[in-house]
């Protein structure tokens, strides 16, 4: 570090200022610039802090301390103090609703709804253990085109345009866009049900993988699909 002579750097009132106090001592000022918390240049700690909230969530909805123990490669005690620590590191809860996930993705934490939705909602860990194989984009949550979903294997029948219905109790649908095609990966019967009620349009979270696929994406949709922000 370079030093500099305070009669060239400071104003001459500042100078006598601080000769009152350290008069001939050797000071160093910083940058004025805020203190980063332990972590925060890394990232570590927010992966620390998505770590323990997707753990008070499992446990909230069954899974044990020693399961969970062995899932995340802990000690009993480490997953109990960060179960019933007084300060939480987010103030978030999941539920399968779309008001949770609305919460998840402003936090910019969308990924970890989908985890928990597919493990402790659905119980669908072999599509979770798919995703978790594999890096996916997400877009979302976002007000989306229900005529745009593929309709194999939905049993649409008859039924009447009704909107009505609050949906902020029921779950975003989980849209797979993958060469150009929008599919609804495993609720049928939630996009059953919208396509019966002939329901316009339908909060969504579309799953993306790979470049060809996000590239296309956001060329035709990007400008097009508003987000939801709050419920």
């Amino acid at each position: 570090m370079k030093y500099e002579n305070a009669n060239d750097v400071l104003p001459e009132e500042l100078l006598r200022e601080i000769q009152k106090y350290a008069a001939g001592k050797l000071l160093y000022i910083p940058s004025g610039e805020e203190k980063k918390a332990w972590g925060e240049a890394t990232g570590y700690r927010d992966q620390l802090q998505k770590r323990n909230l997707m753990i008070r969530n499992k446990y909230a909805h069954g899974v044990t301390v020693s399961e969970l123990a062995d899932d995340y490669f802990l000690s009993l005690e480490s997953i109990k103090k960060i179960i019933y620590a007084k300060k939480s590191d987010r103030v978030l809860s999941y539920s399968p609703t779309l008001e949770s996930a609305v919460h998840y993705a402003n936090a910019g934490m969308i990924e970890e709804w989908i985890q928990c939705y597919l493990l402790l909602t659905r119980k669908e860990a072999p599509i979770l253990q798919e995703f978790m194989k594999e890096e996916h984009l997400y877009f979302g949550v976002i007000k989306f085109p229900v005529r745009l979903i593929q309709r194999e294997g939905i049993d649409v029948g008859d039924g009447q345009a009704d909107e009505r219905e609050d949906t902020a109790a029921h779950p975003p649908l989980l849209i797979r866009y993958e060469e150009g095609r929008f599919n609804c990966i495993l609720q049928k019967e939630l996009l059953s049900a919208l396509k019966r009620r002939k329901v316009n349009a339908y909060p969504a979270i579309i799953v993306l993988k790979g470049n060809a696929d996000y590239k296309r994406f956001m060329k035709y949709y990007r400008t097009v699909l508003f987000f939801v922000d709050k419920v």
